[in-house]
């Protein structure tokens, strides 16, 4: 399972409890409880661009990203014009070639930026896995799945 579907299965009713990244939540925005943040998978939402880069505020921005969502919140909170470029893989190409200012991209270490002459110029949001549950489900089994939440919160990393 792709792991951007899980939280499709969690919403629908056909798992009670899964398992997704905070960047799916925010993407999709599904309507499920979000019940514990998991410490693991971590990493960053970023914005990043070609060295060097400096913003012109006077002309709208182009920003290459698969999490289109994110993007549009977080340019929309800075009041900025942008012009969304939606791709789906090797996003860090988008400046290289001239297509894109900026990506808006799930950055780890950072080295893939480096490896293509780019660095990362915002922190967005942190990014890791979290525990979420189906609201029915946490409705009319809220013991079982708080005992789970219980026993993960126990062992997870801090």
């Amino acid at each position: 399972m792709k792991p951007s579907d899980v939280a499709i299965y969690v919403e629908r009713g056909a798992a009670d409890v899964g398992v997704a990244g905070k960047d799916i939540l925010l993407e999709y925005a599904p309507d499920v409880y979000e019940l514990l943040d998991l410490n693991v998978g971590k990493c960053r939402m970023a914005v990043a661009a070609k060295k060097g880069f400096r913003d012109n505020t006077e002309r709208t921005l182009r920003v290459a990203t698969k999490f289109t969502g994110i993007a549009r919140s977080y340019y929309a909170g800075l009041g900025r014009d942008i012009d969304i470029i939606h791709l789906n893989g090797s996003i860090e190409i988008a400046p290289i070639l001239g297509l894109s200012d900026v990506i808006v991209d799930i950055v780890e270490t950072g080295k893939t930026l480096l490896e293509n002459d780019l660095e990362p110029q915002e922190t967005i949001v942190p990014i890791s896995a979290r525990l979420i549950a189906n609201k029915a489900a946490f409705r009319f089994k809220s013991a079982q799945i708080e005992a789970l939440r219980d026993r993960l919160r126990a062992q997870v990393p801090v």
